[in-house]
């Protein structure tokens, strides 16, 4: 007797959900950081506000579209996306606003890899766009930076 294999499993759909105070400046600041694009979603926004299902209250509008008050993702721009809604099908980062400040360590971050012989370019760069460095690290293993962004979230270049 022979069995059949259990189908494999599709791999899931991801996104990483990050809380801040500005959902629209971080996605900003992480948009360009990363060479990501800003979700638009206006016309996703725009049909809800036709139907009555979304209040203008929680709207605003972002560089010259409306967008969702508390929460906007990026993603890259080879990624696949709804476009109906705006909404990405591949790697994105969803700033979702949240009432209280960064209290502690981050148990979760970015590692961002710029290539050899080019941390102290990107780290410049991202000191430009709101970034500070927390410290170098020099292990063993390898070195990189620790960084923060404009809220204070950690990340690492390597």
């Amino acid at each position: 007797m022979t069995t059949t294999p259990a189908p494999t499993p599709a791999p899931l759909h991801w996104k990483l959900v990050i809380d801040t105070g500005d959902p629209h400046s971080q996605a900003d600041f992480w948009a360009a950081a990363l060479h990501y694009t800003a979700e638009d979603n206006s016309a996703l926004i725009e049909g809800l506000l036709e139907l009555g299902a979304l209040s203008g209250e929680a709207t605003v509008e972002y560089h010259g579209r409306p967008a969702f008050r508390d929460l906007i993702a990026v993603r890259h721009p080879d990624d696949p996306y709804d476009h109906r809604t705006g909404t990405g099908l591949g790697r994105r980062l969803l700033f979702q606003r949240v009432p209280e400040a960064k209290t502690g360590k981050n148990r979760l971050h970015l590692d961002l890899h710029p290539g050899e012989g080019l941390r102290a370019q990107e780290v410049a760069r991202l000191e430009v766009l709101g970034a500070r460095v927390l410290r170098e690290v020099t292990e063993p293993s390898g070195a990189w930076v620790v960084m923060a962004d404009p809220e204070g979230n950690e990340f690492c270049v390597h």
